[in-house]
């Protein structure tokens, strides 16, 4: 028979060690997880045949090759034999021993089957009737082969009805299952499009409150190729100024939560939840000392405006303190003291100021609601900080423009040690410390009068500017926040003194003759004497004028290099002094000089405010007792 050419066709088993070009193919070891391959290094057959080499010393002895020589080749040609056999038994490891065994239990157990599926047959097959095709000469005698019939016993009903049940009650649970499984996404997908609804409504709200939106950089693992898409896919909310350095618009950042428990909330990844505190000490009369601080400002965290307005007051907060410790070792009129959260400022004599960055749970339950006037010059100053830190980030950015143009001429605007926050403040608690105490001396001088009765009326207004001015100022770049007042203060309804001050300590008084500058208080108490004096003695002489009944004619008149008032008579001269103690309280002395007395003047009455009458009333008292005598 003649055997067909495919089936000749022989395949090779060995595996391939060389490539179609005749290159050796190396052996795969290994794959890292970068996929580097990791291949057999070649073996040198001059290295090999060495080893083997000694192996065969090491295991067969040093003298192997003398004893083979030795050995007659009768008895060398079976040695050759027996090792070819034992070269030609292999010995199986246990691996190949495992994978002989995967290989053969499954085709045992078939087997097996097989067996039992054939020895059921054949007890079928003896225990049926005989087939009546069967012809009777290879019948068997009837007691060789037996049939027995069996008949299915009828069910029970109770256990049918328990079956059914069992089925109902497996189907139902199964499609209940269902059911549920089909009713929680359908929830997790209306959730998912409400959430995002949500996040873009929240988005365009926010949008529509000019807050900055950038856009959000990459996930970790995005391609990054030539033509790989670079398109971000979310945004992130920058709620930082301008003009504020790196190291805090970095840290302004905020996002939408993508959650669900969080789809309504900012997520602040870089907030530190710290706000800047400003307390006042204030030392009266050096006994008592009053403390004081800014109320903080609460504001609800779920709506995203509010939220994003707490984080942006926290940024300015925290940039506002750091610009105050640069500018704390610069001080040329307050001694400072600066650690890493706390600034200590002695402002003026009693008058201590504070900067300290809390946590906004301490700063809230250390603040007592106090609507005292302490505790909004602490919330002024707080404010005002923010506008000058403005007004800083204003004038950089002039300067910025006006340094690209290099044919324009400009100042600095800041020039370098100047102190645009802190200073401006200390000016303005100093100028208030001011005016305070130049308004005690005016309330001193003006109640003195008023027990002399003298009528005195005073106008003090210590900020001359409104507010909508200085926020001008501000917006424009000016951050010195001068201000100034004045000062009327009008006696007898007739001579007006007018004093001038601006910040921090000048004082300028506008007198008629000249336009005088004041340096101390000592020089306009001073002042304030003389000028009530002037006036005081002209209304003596006035009222001397008024009251002269008699016949004989009387001349009255001021001297004013001897600061009196004198009235003559034929025979008689009266001279009335003005002089002011502690308080400005009004002292005046009455004296006279008689014909027959030419050389000294005496004493005739004095004036004190513990009198019951007025100063006028007083005069008119000592020229009837005087008029009376003559």
């Amino acid at each position: 028979m003649e055997v067909r050419d495919w089936k000749k066709t022989k395949l090779s088993l060995e595996r391939p060690y060389k490539d179609d070009r005749g290159e050796r193919i190396p052996v795969l070891l290994d794959i890292t997880p970068d996929g580097e391959q990791v291949f057999e290094s070649p073996e040198n057959p001059a290295k090999l045949l060495g080893e083997n080499l000694r192996r065969i010393f090491i295991e067969r002895g040093v003298d192997f090759f003398e004893r083979q020589d030795s050995l007659p080749s009768g008895v060398a040609q079976p040695l050759d034999a027996a090792d070819q056999q034992n070269e030609d038994e292999e010995i199986l490891t246990p691996e190949e021993l495992r994978s002989l065994r995967k290989e053969c239990i499954p085709q045992l157990f078939i087997a097996l089957g097989e067996m039992t599926q054939a020895r059921d047959v054949l007890s079928l097959l003896l225990s049926s009737a005989p087939p009546q095709h069967v012809s009777a000469a290879l019948s068997l005698p009837p007691s060789a082969l037996t049939a027995t019939v069996v008949t299915k016993p009828p069910p029970i009903s109770s256990v049918e009805v328990f079956n059914a049940q069992l089925t109902i009650g497996g189907k139902d649970e199964a499609l209940r299952k269902a059911a549920n499984v089909f009713k929680q996404a359908a929830t997790k997908l209306e959730k998912s499009r409400q959430s995002g609804e949500n996040y873009w409504a929240d988005a365009l709200k926010i949008r529509k409150a000019n807050w900055g939106l950038v856009p959000a950089p990459l996930p970790l693992g995005a391609p990054m190729g030539k033509g790989a898409d670079k398109t971000s896919k979310d945004f992130f909310v920058s709620f930082g100024l301008e003009e504020s350095p790196v190291q805090f618009r970095r840290r302004a950042v905020a996002h939408m939560g993508t959650y669900d428990t969080e789809s309504n909330n900012l997520q602040f990844p870089h907030r530190r939840r710290h706000c800047l505190k400003v307390s006042l000490t204030v030392a009266d009369d050096g006994k008592t000392t009053r403390t004081s601080r800014n109320a903080p400002d609460l504001f609800s965290t779920i709506p995203p405006n509010e939220s994003l307005i707490a984080a942006q007051k926290e940024i300015m907060d925290e940039e506002v303190f750091s610009v105050l410790i640069r500018e704390a070792s610069n001080l040329p009129t307050a001694s400072t003291r600066v650690s890493e959260r706390l600034i200590v400022i002695d402002v003026a004599e009693g008058i201590e100021l504070q900067f300290e960055m809390m946590d906004d749970d301490e700063a809230n339950l250390e603040f007592s609601h106090h609507n005292d006037v302490l505790t909004l010059t602490c919330d002024l100053i707080y404010h005002t900080l923010h506008a000058l830190l403005l007004c800083m980030h204003t004038m950089q950015k002039s300067q910025r423009i006006l340094s690209r143009v290099p044919s324009r001429s400009y100042a600095s605007a800041n020039p370098a040690g100047r102190s645009v926050l802190l200073q401006p403040i200390i000016d303005l608690l100093q100028y208030q410390q001011f005016c305070l105490r130049i308004k005690i001396e005016l309330n001193k001088l003006t109640s003195a009068l008023r027990s002399a009765g003298v009528p005195c009326t005073l106008r003090f207004d210590a900020v001359g500017e409104t507010g909508q001015y200085l926020q001008r100022r501000l917006i424009t770049g000016d951050s010195s926040l001068r201000v100034g007042g004045e000062a009327l203060l009008r006696i007898d309804d007739r001579q007006t003194l007018r004093l001038t001050f601006a910040s921090p300590s000048s004082l300028t008084a506008h007198l008629p003759q000249a336009t005088l500058s004041i340096a101390s208080v000592p020089q306009l108490c001073q002042l304030l004497s003389d000028e009530a004096e002037k006036c005081l003695l002209s209304k003596l002489c006035e009222a001397g004028e008024r009251y002269d009944r008699t016949s004989v004619a009387s001349t009255w008149f001021v001297d004013a290099v001897s600061g009196k008032t004198v009235g003559r008579w034929e025979g008689c001269i009266v001279n009335f002094c003005v002089s002011f103690n502690q308080d400005f309280a009004v002292h005046s002395s009455a004296y006279r000089l008689d014909r027959g007395n030419t050389d000294k003047l005496s004493l005739y009455d004095t004036y004190t405010p513990q009198a019951a009458v007025s100063l006028i009333v007083w005069q008119q008292e000592v020229l009837e007792r005087i008029l009376s005598e003559y």
